[in-house]
């Protein structure tokens, strides 16, 4: 492994566990890291559409047997998402158009990360008890956002989960266990057809040696991170810093 791929081994086994905490595969904060590391664009996409399938498949596994996951959420946005994430997959974006679309996603990011967090009473709050304060997601818009978060995830090589899960939390349409719940396997499937769009883009992933020990690194933290995730203390200490390296990441993408 070289010594640019090696020095991303703690960053990126980091990120995996704050983003799976709350049911996110990481490729935002992924791409952050690889841009700051003067990764080729080439290699960023398919590289954090790969670690996120990873991560998000723990999330998804983990989340799941909790008892939190809710299908009436999770189809309709799987349905719209998954053929405009093989769309956005396919089309290929010319670099700056590309690397201004990646900026923006990762400042939406910084910002998200930068907005406190649910109380931990919330957090715990099992998805199963009722909840007056939640309201019926609408079939039509759940579906238009389904397709543009796989558009936009699709291009620009992330799964979709900074998008979808401020957009549940916010809309009240669900709490935060069931939002991650729901964010995991959307993040997913969004991954592996962004990747399917574009297979040819898997040519321009690191050596099998590096990307093997990049999926175990990043493994090892979203385990961790999924496992322990209503533990939010810790993570709130990370996110300024992490929300700090998304903000770097943007304006080195904007003045490069």
């Amino acid at each position: 492994m070289s010594p640019d791929w090696l020095l991303l081994l703690l960053p990126l086994f980091a990120i995996a566990a704050l983003y799976a905490a709350v049911g996110h595969g990481g490729a935002s904060g992924y791409l952050a890291i690889m841009a700051l590391a003067g990764i080729a664009p080439a290699v960023l996409k398919p590289t954090a559409l790969t670690l996120n399938l990873a991560v998000s498949l723990i999330g998804t596994i983990l989340f799941f047997r909790a008892g939190h996951f809710a299908w009436r959420l999770f189809w309709p946005f799987a349905v719209s998402s998954i053929p405009f994430a093989f769309l956005g997959g396919h089309l290929l974006l010319p670099r700056p158009a590309f690397k201004l679309l990646l900026a923006l996603a990762l400042a939406f990011a910084a910002v998200r990360l930068l907005i406190p967090a649910p109380a931990p009473s919330a957090l715990s709050s099992s998805s199963s008890a009722p909840d007056p304060t939640l309201r019926t997601a609408p079939l039509p818009l759940v579906l238009l956002a389904g397709a543009v978060m796989g558009l936009i995830s699709g291009l620009i090589g992330v799964g979709g989960g900074i998008f979808l899960t401020p957009l549940l939390m916010l809309t009240r349409w669900a709490h935060a266990k069931t939002a991650a719940a729901v964010s995991a396997p959307f993040i997913f499937v969004n991954s592996a057809a962004g990747l399917a769009g574009h297979s040819a883009s898997l040519n321009n992933l690191p050596p099998t040696p590096t990307l093997l020990a990049l999926i175990f690194t990043v493994v090892a933290g979203g385990f961790l991170g999924a496992r322990w995730g209503s533990i939010r203390a810790r993570a709130a200490q990370l996110r300024p810093a992490l929300a700090a390296v998304l903000g770097v990441a943007c304006l080195k993408l904007i003045v490069s």
